[in-house]
């Protein structure tokens, strides 16, 4: 994630790029990397916890529940982007993102792609329609502001139903790409608190690190090796392509929404996540991990 320049950075690649290593005990050493990332640790691994309890109730339970799950979370994300945007003066009108939002996520778990790609273009028409009454002045702006909304993360976010449709493995293709991303933020996390040395990108996430990423990319692979193989009854090396390409798009949504916070001025989207941030925080990697995933596991694990 990202923050000021000299703001904590909680991406999962990010890490220190002084040559210090945390050391005493391990209180101290919790205190240093919750300094040295700028998370809360404790409370950002309760939170985690929590969240991943929620997602795995509902999605292996009631599967429905579990698309409520993600309709409440990018509710609340694109919120978070409309009143950010609104800080700059540009105004994005919420109900009509909420609604197209929500036939994107819930329709195309019985319409499938056709009905993500119609909500898609019928919730943007909408969209240039509700900001043309408001007059002419800045609508070009304002509706471009609109349509990423709708893209980032309304429309990213309608692939999961298309992941969790299956009635053999649907909850188990969810898991394997949530698991994934979770790798990611994992593995880079502690590879960056402990070995992170040169910086990935200082002008966008000043502590992210070759070192965090490698560590990230290492957990990824293992990850989805063994979840695609063991889940989905696939080969290890299709698992290790979903792992790499997960680590791949997982690094790119946290910069990504690093640079839109950099652009916007804010060092968090949200406070919803104690030590996580806002949910946009913790949906970025996620969003951009999702398509990825999907389209790899339907091409190499298809459903029987």
């Amino acid at each position: 994630m990202d923050g000021t320049a000299a703001a904590g950075d909680r991406n999962p690649v990010g890490g220190p790029a002084d040559p210090g290593a945390p050391g005493g005990t391990s209180g101290d050493a919790a205190k240093k990397a919750s300094g040295r990332t700028g998370r809360n640790l404790p409370a950002a691994v309760g939170v985690g916890v929590a969240l991943g309890a929620v997602v795995i109730g509902s999605v292996y339970f009631v599967k429905v529940a579990f698309l409520v799950v993600v309709l409440v979370a990018v509710g609340v994300g694109i919120h978070e982007l409309v009143k950010a945007f609104g800080g700059l003066g540009i105004r994005v009108p919420l109900p009509p993102l909420l609604a197209g939002m929500a036939a994107m996520v819930i329709g195309p778990y019985w319409g499938g792609t056709s009905f993500l790609v119609g909500a898609f273009a019928v919730t943007v028409m909408v969209l240039l329609t509700w900001r043309m009454f408001q007059g002419a002045e800045g609508f070009v702006r304002d509706a471009t502001a609109a349509v990423f909304v709708a893209v980032y993360p309304a429309l990213l976010a309608g692939f999961v139903p298309l992941l969790l449709a299956p009635d053999k493995d649907g909850s188990d293709r969810v898991i394997v790409f949530i698991a994934v991303t979770v790798c990611s933020d994992i593995g880079g996390y502690f590879a960056g608190i402990f070995f992170g040395r040169h910086r990935m990108s200082p002008l966008i996430s000043p502590k992210k690190t070759w070192e965090g990423f490698a560590g990230s990319t290492l957990a990824c692979v293992v990850g989805g090796a063994l979840l695609v193989h063991f889940l989905l009854r696939g080969e290890y090396w299709e698992g290790a392509v979903v792992g790499l390409a997960g680590v791949v798009c997982a690094t790119l949504g946290d910069l990504v929404e690093s640079v839109i916070k950099r652009d916007i001025g804010i060092k968090d989207m949200g406070t919803l996540l104690p030590g996580h941030g806002g949910a946009m925080d913790r949906l970025d990697s996620l969003l951009f991990t999702l398509v990825p995933v999907w389209l790899l596991l339907t091409l190499l694990v298809p459903v029987a």
